[in-house]
């Protein structure tokens, strides 16, 4: 299945907005913890400065982070995204599933990164979790992340839909996500309905192909960048 459309599309986000909303939504979508919630206070004056369709929604999941039970938050996370198929914030799942092809999926990720000049610690998480690739495109480069989450859209909506089924209190930040990104239209929302109606292809294969591929060398050096927040400790951070 090839999602075709959008991805030459220019951002219709301010630059520098579009940077924000994806680095508060990488972080966001992290494991909720200790550490995300002393960040709260620095989120909320991030996002008081962005446009409603990002400001509105991220500030409703603050609220529900702020005030919310942390424990049953955490209990919810696991239980949304590490267990249901129809939410994995990995992006290349929804198209590939657990089939060979994921792995060079995943090689391509890598690729995207290099070539902007980041290494990657696949010790920390795969390449095309979504945390990571808005992390990339806040830091190091914002066309580069475009690209990989137009190709991916399809698989956002799927993502956004198993968690509106769900009624997610993550729901409005991937709701944000979805505002700084082109709309579906024809082969897209063909390819979104079968997704939701048969979920992803399953091959129970493992990831081979992605850790043996030869073309993950040579290792050039990575960017020195800095970030929007501050020091973060996202998922998996692009390094």
């Amino acid at each position: 299945m090839r999602w075709r459309r959008h991805r030459d599309e220019e951002p219709a986000t301010d630059p520098q907005a579009l940077a924000a909303t994806w680095q508060v939504v990488s972080l966001l979508l992290d494991y909720p913890d200790d550490v995300l919630l002393e960040r709260v206070p620095m989120l909320r004056e991030v996002v008081d400065g962005l446009p409603d369709p990002q400001r509105l929604p991220l500030t409703e999941f603050l609220d529900t982070l702020e005030h919310g039970d942390l424990g049953a938050l955490q209990r919810d996370y696991v239980d949304t995204f590490d267990v249901t198929r129809k939410c994995s914030l990995h992006l290349t799942y929804f198209a590939q599933g657990d089939t060979r092809r994921r792995g060079v999926a995943l090689v391509e990720f890598k690729q995207a990164y290099r070539r902007a000049g980041v290494e990657f610690d696949t010790d920390v998480e795969l390449p095309d979790h979504l945390s990571v690739v808005l992390e990339f495109g806040a830091l190091h480069d914002q066309h580069t992340a475009w690209h990989l989450l137009t190709r991916h859209r399809v698989g956002i909506e799927v993502l956004r839909a198993g968690l509106a089924q769900r009624g997610s209190p993550w729901l409005p930040v991937v709701e944000a996500l979805r505002s700084t990104l082109p709309v579906l239209d024809g082969d897209d929302e063909e390819a979104l309905l079968r997704l939701v109606a048969e979920g992803p292809p399953q091959e129970e294969v493992g990831l081979e192909p992605y850790a043996v591929d030869p073309r993950l060398n040579p290792r050039p050096e990575p960017a020195d960048t800095t970030a929007l927040l501050g020091p973060t400790i996202p998922v998996g951070a692009p390094r």
